[in-house]
């Protein structure tokens, strides 16, 4: 099994702060352009194809796994790191977080969640991941990109933020294995251990994506102190692309 993650990192002589960001289902490391430049040239930045996804297709794990994937790599920088997370990237930053906090300084999460609370759901959940990973399977990745961005979560998405030719990079396996290992359904929930989340977060989220809107508030609530939610007006899901220099601000 490969340990390590495909990761690009951006280093300026005399930067202190550095931000490391793990993208959403689809996506790759490339994902993050918009936002890194609108953050400009004093911060330094890792982008890590998340297990599963372009130059990590061949990289096999669940949430918990990649998460820790993740840490091995941030606590070799020797430095707090800022973990930034989208989607499933979310989830995968906010399970380093609870297990390895004194890994990071800070954390982002962008349209995420803390899971699915009931057992029921997971296993609906999974379901359809495996109808879905097995569709991937059948027709490959370029018809099924077209299909995924397709959904009315990605509406609000414009063709040129969606990246489509990026994500087609991905493959078909690993796309398939991503959906089966680390899909919500088949991540324990991690709401119970929000209270304990000793860090600065940070909840993005569009304020077109009303799920999302809700889970971050009780998010928010469940972590208290430590944490802020920004709604970004007139954004959905992506929030991040559709609103990237709100988002870096």
């Amino acid at each position: 099994m490969i340990d390590s993650l495909h990761f690009a990192t951006t280093r300026r002589p005399g930067n202190v702060r550095h931000l490391a960001f793990v993208h959403g289902f689809t996506q790759t490391s490339r994902s993050w352009a918009p936002i890194i430049t609108a953050l400009g040239d004093d911060i330094d930045v890792t982008c890590f194809d998340a297990p599963g996804h372009c130059d990590s297709a061949r990289v096999r794990g669940d949430v918990t796994r990649s998460a820790d994937l993740v840490a091995t790599h941030l606590r070799e920088q020797a430095r707090g790191t800022v973990l930034v997370g989208y989607s499933m990237g979310g989830r995968i930053a906010l399970d380093l977080a609870v297990r390895h906090q004194s890994t990071l300084r800070g954390l982002v999460l962008i349209s995420a969640t803390a899971g699915l609370r009931t057992e029921a759901e997971r296993v609906e959940r999974q379901q359809r991941d495996e109808v879905l990973a097995q569709r991937i399977e059948a027709i490959g990745v370029a018809r099924f990109v077209d299909e995924w961005l397709a959904q009315d979560l990605f509406a609000t998405l414009t063709e040129t933020q969606s990246n489509r030719d990026d994500r087609r990079r991905n493959t078909a396996d690993g796309l398939a294995a991503s959906l089966r290992e680390c899909g919500v359904g088949s991540q324990d929930p991690l709401w119970d251990r929000l209270p304990a989340l000793d860090l600065p977060t940070l909840l993005i989220v569009g304020e077109l994506d009303s799920k999302f809107c809700g889970l971050a508030e009780q998010m928010n609530t469940s972590i208290g102190a430590n944490a802020t939610t920004a709604v970004l007006s007139g954004a959905g899901h992506t929030a991040h692309l559709e609103r990237p220099i709100e988002t870096a601000a």
